[in-house]
């Protein structure tokens, strides 16, 4: 078991989880507004969602951007999984029909280069992000940065469909390919958003079997000691 954090220790992660945040922010709303302005031209429902995807992230950052606005932000720990938790069905659900939509054959993923690029530079960007912000909120033991962290890996993996998906239907024609795998991600995210409003966002068993950080009895910073 690790110390106990001191209170300068805890201003700088406090700081870092700020700074993380806005970034995230940042990068979403600019993600945002080009995938939805490239969908928008080339008629592809996939990156419109994915633009909306974006949004849902934004939601959840600044979720934990107000939780953290306040030196008390314990006090807000509570509301602030909730609007995660929220995030994660509201990610699933548009995730969920835009695939069964595709499936059916009712809409047909757009060609857009425009759409790669962005998806490529998001699959750099997002991992990076949800690294950084769930080893800093493990250590400061706060859920709900772990929970946005995760949050954010899971658009990472959006991004990756998204990507498959707009090569495969480029290249071979197979617009079921992005379908398959948004129904995947689709149901880590329902299973979070459940963690997430039951306050059980730290060592949440889909994020550490994704990454292969460690088992989940192993399990042993302050995020999880204070469960």
């Amino acid at each position: 078991m690790t110390a106990l954090l001191t209170p300068a220790r805890t201003n700088v992660l406090r700081r870092r989880i700020r700074i993380v945040v806005a970034v995230t922010i940042t990068w979403n709303v600019v993600e945002a507004i080009v995938a939805l302005l490239a969908g928008a031209a080339a008629s592809s429902a996939a990156l419109i969602g994915f633009g909306l995807d974006s949004i849902v992230e934004v939601l959840s950052a600044a979720a934990v951007a107000w939780q953290f606005a306040t030196p008390d932000h314990e006090r807000r720990e509570k509301v602030a999984l909730r609007v995660i938790a929220v995030s994660f069905f509201a990610l699933a659900a548009y995730v969920s029909v835009d695939a069964v939509l595709s499936l059916t054959g009712l809409r047909e993923p757009g060609h857009s280069p425009v759409g790669i690029a962005v998806a490529g530079l998001s699959l750099i960007v997002m991992p990076f992000l949800s690294w950084f912000e769930r080893r800093t909120g493990r250590e400061l033991g706060s859920a709900s940065a772990v929970a946005d962290s995760k949050q954010t890996l899971i658009c990472s993996y959006l991004s990756a469909a998204l990507l498959v998906g707009l090569v495969l239907n480029g290249l071979l024609g197979w617009a079921w390919a992005d379908s398959a795998a948004a129904l995947v991600i689709a149901v880590f995210a329902v299973r979070e958003g459940v963690e997430a409003w039951k306050g059980d966002a730290c060592c949440a068993a889909p994020v550490v079997e994704l990454t292969g950080e460690r088992d989940v009895d192993e399990c042993d910073d302050a995020c999880c000691r204070n469960r």
